[in-house]
């Protein structure tokens, strides 16, 4: 299921991107401070390049580039 960014309380959604841009694996060697990041993916999921996708059976977010999200899910929309 895909969850609107904006219906997010901003506190939450600032932890779930910078989860993400904190994981293992997402800096490869980058020393891009992490506010810039963290803006970097709320530009693009303002831009709708990326989408917050709700998994029903893990119950865990994930943070996907629209064109890895299946079409049946952006259909739905």
């Amino acid at each position: 299921m895909l969850i609107p960014y904006d219906q997010l309380e901003a506190d939450t959604l600032t932890r779930l991107i910078e989860d993400f841009v904190t994981r293992d694996g997402t800096d490869n060697g980058d020393d891009t401070p992490l506010e810039t990041r963290v803006l970097r993916v709320r530009q693009a999921l303002a831009k709708g390049q990326a989408v917050i996708l709700f998994d029903l059976d893990s119950q865990q977010c994930q943070l996907l580039a629209r064109h890895e999200v299946p079409r049946e899910l952006l259909d739905d929309q």
